[in-house]
């Protein structure tokens, strides 16, 4: 079964501290150039490690990923018009 896991934006003030941030979840991704981190953890514990974080001397501030509540299932999407009768031309 797979574990249900949320994101957290991590916005730093130097890059040496990348090190310390791997301790407190997946490390996916790191931006240089705007300073901010991207960190995967558990449903669970996302709460605590986002408190944990933000006691952190180099921590800016951050942000909880709202991506695990947004529904992500299309199945009743309107068609375009437009495309319908394009499809039906060659029939």
């Amino acid at each position: 079964m797979l574990t249900k896991r949320q994101g957290i934006v991590v916005w730093f003030q130097h890059m040496k501290n990348i090190k310390q941030l791997k301790r407190h979840g997946h490390l996916v991704f790191v931006s240089k150039k705007l300073k901010y981190a991207m960190i995967y953890v558990n449903l669970e514990e996302a709460e605590e490690r986002e408190a944990a974080l933000n006691r952190l001397p180099f921590v800016s501030k951050t942000a909880l990923s709202y991506r695990p509540f947004i529904r992500t299932d299309f199945e009743n999407a309107k068609q375009d018009k437009a495309k319908e009768y394009d499809y039906k031309i060659g029939i």
